[in-house]
């Protein structure tokens, strides 16, 4: 076995995937990216803790959808966007961070999660981008760098491949739309459905419960690689306003199938790619995917990390947000 320059396990050109026309590469056991700093997991001194968030939360109308948003700090623009069963808290990490190092952090709760209603649309990944897009002229943000997680990937790369003026860089965090591409909406759905309505955790998540560890690894061992070294109220801060969130089942069928594979290679801005390396909701065989379809795209994975580098693994994301937004400029 040979790792090419990016990392990846060269493998002999075989039948693509629909659309796509040219060979494809699987992620080998691929060793993680050496960290540039310090790299604890988890955050066991939170300054999000210390935020009375109600002074940066306000409600937008965007086209008849309310939108719950939050932002914090002033300069250059940073605008996160959530995933599948997420909420704007995800993001708890980072925010108060790149604020205080000059930033103007800006986050929503996509509509039909957290505390933004259903729209009065339907829900598709080309909606949300186009809603996204009216935040940020709601907002007056003119440039920005846009960060999505998971779904909030997709939807990020949906609003790249239209080629907008306004972002300046990109930044995929394990994100979808490389294998949900080629799958079968039907079963897909259907095995959501079956989650939701088994999920145990509707009936309670607070701190007193988390402090047990089975529930914890029942809420998050398929998200996170170790929940118990995360802060109780940080996970309690990304599940609640996710349960039972009204856009779920809607947004799993707006994604899975959808394609956007070859308009990839429209990406024109810097582009950056983190993955945790044992990411158990989107494979990290899907860096390679965006990898290739993206020019000069630089991919870092994180070593012992999950779905979710950014809360995981906050220090190390961080400083490699800052760095990569002061490095390349507009």
């Amino acid at each position: 076995m040979t790792l090419d320059e990016t990392g990846f396990e060269e493998s002999a050109p075989r039948r693509a995937p629909r659309a796509v026309t040219y060979p494809y590469r699987r992620i080998a056991p691929i060793k993680p990216t050496p960290s540039d700093g310090p790299d604890p997991y988890g955050d066991p001194d939170p300054d999000w803790l210390r935020i009375d968030w109600r002074k940066h939360l306000r409600t937008l109308d965007v086209d008849g959808a309310e939108v719950n948003c939050v932002e914090i700090g002033e300069g250059p623009a940073i605008i996160f966007v959530h995933g599948l069963g997420g909420c704007w808290q995800n993001w708890l990490e980072n925010m108060p961070r790149m604020a205080a190092l000059g930033y103007r952090a800006i986050a929503f709760d996509l509509p039909g999660f957290g505390a933004s209603p259903m729209p009065p649309w339907e829900i598709s990944i080309p909606g949300y981008g186009t809603l996204l897009d009216r935040v940020r002229e709601i907002l007056g943000v003119g440039h920005c760098t846009l960060v999505g997680n998971s779904m909030g990937g997709f939807i990020a790369a949906e609003v790249a491949v239209r080629e907008p003026e306004w972002i300046d860089r990109l930044v995929l965090v394990s994100s979808a739309g490389i294998s949900h591409a080629t799958m079968r909406r039907g079963p897909v759905v259907a095995g959501a459905r079956i989650s939701v309505a088994t999920n145990p955790l509707l009936r309670r998540v607070d701190l007193v419960s988390m402090r047990r560890p089975g529930l914890r690894n029942v809420a998050f061992g398929k998200v996170m690689r170790h929940p118990e070294q995360v802060p109780r109220e940080l996970l309690v801060e990304f599940m609640t306003p996710a349960l039972g969130a009204a856009g779920f089942i809607p947004a799993v069928a707006a994604l899975t199938g959808y394609d956007l594979l070859d308009r990839l290679r429209r990406i024109r801005v810097p582009t950056l790619i983190v993955w945790g390396r044992d990411d158990l909701v989107v494979p990290a065989s899907d860096a390679a995917g965006f990898v290739e379809r993206i020019e000069d795209a630089e991919l870092v994975v994180f070593g012992d990390c999950g779905h979710v580098p950014m809360a995981e693994r906050p220090t190390r994301f961080n400083r490699l947000l800052d760095r990569f937004c002061a490095e390349v400029g507009p």
